[in-house]
């Protein structure tokens, strides 16, 4: 008896469950054939950068048009790019104001408090050979800060981009007046917001005003976020110097004849290490003050102000960025005293840091300045 007769021999009912059992082992062939088609679309459309040009932080996810299935992993929330650290944060961690501080690097204020916590931090010549930090918080931002001293006249170009606060104790009028005339909210020891500062005893003045940060920010929380100011990798592995740079152990920095600073790579803490005049820098929970990323800018110094030296930050000039223990020499352009610093590469596309804090050395190009990979 042939095959079509025997079907035919069978009742109607097996007839039929055969039919659809073939009708089902071809449906189920066609849809594995289809999702690994959307699959392998997804994985060439996957981006891994994040960069300051998007709107609301987050990155592009192919996958969001696809059809959920009924045995489907539930969608991870979304997330979005915490602005100043290039980290995935849930989208309403995102609120309030930037904290900028002028922050005291006399060896009578050390160890800081809070340097551990910042996003980005500027190391920048005062007048004598020494150096003061701007440093910024965000993400990470503790009970209190400091100390903190007087402006400069770089100071305004250096915060403007961030808009929010700025803590600091004073200054010559002239540059309280520049900073005044800036987008930044200033609170000034002595001012409306003292309320949210005070002397410590733990410190001689003037190097002992701390900053009740948490507080202070807390009072104008309806202030808006930071823009993006870096653009960033998702992994630290695809930042641009660690995938293309060069291998080396970080930098030898000099501001003056006197003013010394190191950063090396440390390979069990995947950070660098900072150090000051051979010594290691000790923030004040007892650590070494550390960094993903160290970006160093050879910058020009304006000396109309007398003895205070200015940093020239619109402008560009050449730069080297340390990440994951290499290194890349990039070109820095700040194109006024609003926008953010670029930094770019030999191409003239963006440079991508790696997810976490920076510390950015302006370094001056002259009087005994200079900047050595090691």
């Amino acid at each position: 008896m042939t095959s079509s007769a025997r079907a035919r021999a069978l009742p109607r009912s097996v007839r039929t469950r055969s039919v659809r059992a073939r009708s089902v082992r071809l449906a189920a062939t066609v849809g594995v054939l289809v999702s690994a088609l959307l699959l392998g679309s997804c994985a060439a459309e996957s981006t891994d950068v994040a960069s300051p040009a998007s709107t609301d932080g987050s990155t592009a996810d192919a996958s969001a048009s696809q059809e959920p299935t009924p045995d489907a992993t539930p969608e991870a929330p979304a997330m979005a790019v915490q602005p100043l650290r290039g980290t995935f944060v849930p989208p309403e961690t995102i609120t309030g104001p930037a904290l900028a501080a002028k922050i005291d690097n006399h060896v009578a204020a050390r160890p800081q408090v809070g340097l551990d916590h910042t996003d980005i931090v500027f190391e920048e010549l005062v007048e004598g050979g020494l150096t003061r930090y701007v440093a910024v918080w965000f993400s990470d931002v503790p009970a209190e800060i400091g100390p903190v001293r007087s402006i400069r006249p770089m100071d305004p170009d250096i915060v403007s981009p961030f808009g929010g606060l700025i803590a600091y104790s004073g200054g010559q009028q002239r540059f309280v007046d520049m900073m005044l005339n800036t987008p930044v909210h200033n609170a000034i020891h002595g001012g409306a917001d003292d309320r949210f500062m005070y002397r410590t005893r733990s410190k001689a003045s003037p190097h002992n005003v701390l900053v009740k940060a948490q507080e202070l920010r807390a009072a104008y929380a309806d202030v808006p976020p930071p823009a993006q100011q870096f653009a960033y990798s998702q992994r630290p592995q695809t930042a641009s110097a660690a995938a293309y740079g060069s291998a080396a152990n970080g930098f030898d920095l000099f501001f003056s004849a006197k003013e010394s600073r190191s950063w090396r790579w440390d390979a069990g803490s995947e950070r660098y290490l900072r150090s000051q005049n051979g010594a290691p820098d000790m923030d004040s929970a007892d650590g070494q003050l550390a960094a993903t990323n160290v970006v160093a800018l050879s910058v020009s110094i304006d000396w109309a102000y007398g003895d205070i030296p200015k940093t020239v930050m619109v402008g560009s000039g050449p730069a080297w960025v340390s990440t994951g223990g290499k290194v890349i020499q990039v070109t820095w352009t700040k194109a006024s005293a609003d926008a953010p610093i670029q930094l770019t590469n030999q191409y003239g596309t963006p440079v991508y840091l790696a997810p976490g804090n920076t510390w950015v050395e302006l370094v001056p190009n002259a009087r005994g300045g200079s900047i050595a990979v090691v």
